[in-house]
């Protein structure tokens, strides 16, 4: 069976890439609990100094859309907006096929 993902780029404001970068990966530990959580991940972009990306992988886009429900995840959007440059980048929605890492019959 497929899965859903998304890959979006964030942009802090100049000296807020640590802070960006802290509140995504306090998201990851809230979403892990998330039925249907397979990855979140939080990578700082090696070319681009105030650029955080996000990779995510959901059984489905009900998932990841039922984690922003998750006690204390639009608390910690709220946090992460004043760090941002501007609206997150239009993100990459995956249809997430199979490969190494996910426990799966692919």
């Amino acid at each position: 069976m497929n899965k859903y993902g998304l890959h979006g780029k964030l942009t802090a404001t100049a000296g807020n890439t640590d802070k960006l970068a802290a509140i995504l990966l306090q998201a990851a530990k809230l979403v892990a609990t998330a039925d249907g959580c397979h990855v979140y991940l939080v990578s700082k972009d090696a070319a681009t100094e105030d650029a955080v990306w996000v990779t995510e992988v959901w059984d489905s886009k009900e998932a990841h859309d039922n984690s922003l429900k998750v006690a204390g995840v639009r608390e910690l959007i709220g946090q992460a907006i004043p760090l941002l440059a501007g609206p997150p980048q239009k993100g990459q929605e995956l249809e997430i096929l199979g490969g190494a890492g996910l426990n799966s019959s692919y």
